[in-house]
């Protein structure tokens, strides 16, 4: 109790503490959001992909004295929109196409960073992560970054619900099934690097899957997976800078194991697909 009394009197005094709080929790929102589709329609690979494809942007966008804001969305647009002419234009199915891409343009931002003698970018923030330096700036376009993601959600439900669920049905109802594709690898690379500064290039995969698995596991209705995720992914966050304060520990990889306890409470005591329910359900059918 007296560490929570001391975290709160923290987050009273000092601006840095209440920057790194709206990030994690906007963080968590958008993540939370975005990863139920990527869940659902089997494209973890592809956040992972873009997560490491904005790393030459993140270090073009130094050299040029840019926003790494900036250079990291061009980037990873550009990766996925990469990833699906190389599928749609040869033999290679995605997840190759995936591989070739990601691996390439990782290894072309080590190269330029590598490239910069003596002011290289530190690649250990955009690696793991630091949501404590999150500055005013910064957390002005998370913000901003945020509300389009929600808005474009809450406008394209309705085609994203049914082309994520039932692809050629919505081809055949006249749906623009590629445009919707293409519009949700925009949100994901703005998601991406909305989520830079807070866990960083390694582990916002996991704020992108793990929320929306953990969330799949108690629902089955899209609306409320979106709300449990989101709801997830901001529980996450909040306790993963609570317990970075108290315990000086790596901010970005305290929110991802947070939201991996949530998953493995989820997977072990879920009322519908928890293990020990099914586990316990079985031997009561077989009694």
């Amino acid at each position: 109790m007296q560490q929570v009394i001391s975290f709160i009197d923290q987050v009273a005094r000092y601006q840095y503490l209440q920057n790194a709080l709206i990030a994690a929790i906007l963080v968590g929102i958008i993540c939370g959001v975005i990863g139920c589709f990527i869940i659902l329609r089997g494209m973890a690979l592809m956040g992972d992909a873009i997560s490491h494809a904005v790393l030459p942007g993140v270090v073009i966008a130094y050299m040029l004295g840019a926003s790494f804001f900036v250079g990291a969305v061009i980037t990873g647009v550009l990766t996925a929109l990469g990833i699906g002419y190389i599928s749609q234009n040869s033999r290679i199915k995605d997840d190759s196409a995936i591989g070739i891409m990601f691996t390439a343009m990782f290894a072309f931002g080590v190269v330029l960073n590598s490239s910069l003698r003596g002011t290289s970018v530190d690649l250990w923030h955009i690696l793991f992560g630091n949501v404590l330096a999150v500055s005013t700036a910064d957390l002005w376009v998370t913000f901003g970054m945020s509300i389009f993601v929600v808005a474009m959600i809450i406008l394209f439900y309705r085609p994203l619900l049914l082309s994520t669920f039932d692809p050629t049905m919505a081809k055949a109802t006249g749906l623009p099934v590629k445009f919707i594709h293409y519009m949700l690898m925009l949100l994901l690379s703005l998601v991406t690097v909305a989520s830079l500064q807070a866990v960083g290039i390694i582990l916002v995969v996991a704020m992108l899957i793990t929320p929306g698995a953990t969330a799949y596991l108690l629902t089955d209705r899209l609306s409320t997976m979106l709300v449990l995720s989101a709801m997830f992914g901001v529980i996450s966050g909040v306790l993963g800078i609570f317990f970075s304060v108290i315990f000086d520990v790596s901010s970005g990889s305290t929110i991802v194991l947070i939201a991996s306890l949530l998953f493995g409470l989820a997977f072990f005591f879920s009322p519908k697909q928890g293990l020990l329910w099914r586990a316990l359900r079985s031997k009561l059918q077989q009694g």
